[in-house]
């Protein structure tokens, strides 16, 4: 609301009780035995009365899906921050067939770190129990190998889910909110789930700005020295063999640093969609043993706002363009071929040189 949020719609089935006022960010106690979306609708007219807000105390299932998604205006974007597997898999499933934008938070309990959040694609969610469940699912239920964004924390769990008293334990159902949701709650901090929100609602609001301003998180792969340094060296080597000599490499090992992990992010520039295959390094670690950087404009140096990161077949395909007759207007036809590859490396490329100051 206080960032210019017009129009809201807030759906969750839950109440405010006294255990969850530790970590709700405006419930006070005349609030608990209230729904949390009514709640937080009553909060947020008091910070901008003139917003839009739609409070539904509704569970989402897949059955309401059309009434809790659709309707003539189409969300903007979409939050998910629900605990329960199934109806958060429900939820981000129905979002990425509708092509609305969706940002799925894992779970906060039992994570105190704050310097340990991240936002990942769901391909590489290995870490966060919660998000390696989404991660399963989607897969196998829905065919949706990634391209669904994911606020999550490294940080392993500090302790387990609660134990059951001798008086849940003997029927443990009587004790469910709702059927299939589980009974046994895990701890939480109560700064941990209010840093997740505005995480969450810092990333939404600058997706919806738009252009620059779009968080993409720093990665979670963690590279050795060793693979930085085979890139800086298959780059000058690519360097010699191209143009007789490396003098033309204006980039060090912090150049390299930067451009692998953080621009390109361990994948080939054709890459578009970023997943970690299923199987494979799931975020945590990444081969790059296949990439090699390369000159984006043959006519320019190689400088980090003129290297394009590919694989090793795909730079000397690159390589050879430029090298064609004609070659000084090989980008001009690579754009006429392919202009969203194009339009895609030169807004990287773009990025880079706001971040290295040229």
């Amino acid at each position: 609301m206080r960032s210019g949020v017009g129009k809201l719609r807030l759906i969750d089935f839950d109440q405010v009780t006294l255990s969850s006022l530790n970590r709700h960010a405006v419930a006070t106690r005349e609030d608990v035995g209230t729904p949390k979306a009514t709640c937080l609708e009553k909060h947020f007219k008091q910070i901008l009365p003139e917003a839009d807000l739609e409070a539904v105390v509704e569970m989402y299932t897949a059955e309401r899906e059309e009434e809790l998604l659709g309707g003539p205006v189409r969300p903007d974007y979409v939050i998910d921050a629900i605990d329960n597997i199934d109806t958060k898999v429900a939820l981000v499933a129905a979002c990425h067939r509708r092509g609305l934008p969706v940002l799925s938070v894992a779970g906060a309990g039992a994570k105190a770190d704050p310097t340990r959040l991240k936002f990942v694609d769901v391909s590489e969610s290995s870490v966060d129990p919660l998000a390696r469940a989404l991660r399963q699912k989607l897969r196998k239920q829905y065919d949706i190998p990634g391209g669904i964004p994911v606020l999550l924390s490294t940080e392993k769990p500090r302790c387990k889910l609660v134990s059951l008293t001798d008086m849940e334990a003997s029927n443990p159902l009587d004790y469910q909110i709702v059927p299939n949701f589980r009974v046994r709650t895990i701890p939480v901090l109560g700064t941990t789930p209010a840093l997740f929100g505005m995480a969450a609602a810092g990333y939404v609001l600058c997706a919806l700005a738009g252009g620059p301003h779009a968080i993409e998180g720093e990665p979670i792969i963690r590279l050795s020295c060793v693979q930085y340094e085979r890139a800086l060296e298959r780059l000058r080597e690519r360097e010699r063999t191209r143009y007789g000599s490396d003098d033309g490499v204006a980039v060090d090992l912090d150049d390299i640093t930067f451009l692998l992990r953080e621009v390109w992010r361990g994948f080939s520039a054709r890459a578009a969609d970023r997943v970690v295959a299923p199987g494979g390094d799931k975020g945590l670690m990444r081969a790059t043993a296949h990439l090699t950087f390369t000159r984006w404009d043959a006519s320019r140096p190689a400088t980090a706002d003129n290297l394009v990161l590919l694989t090793s077949a795909e730079a000397d395909a690159h390589d050879e363009l430029a090298a064609a007759p004609g070659g000084g207007s090989a980008l001009a036809a690579l754009r006429a071929a392919e202009p969203e590859f194009v339009t895609r490396v030169e807004a990287t490329l773009d990025r880079v040189r706001r971040e290295l100051f040229y």
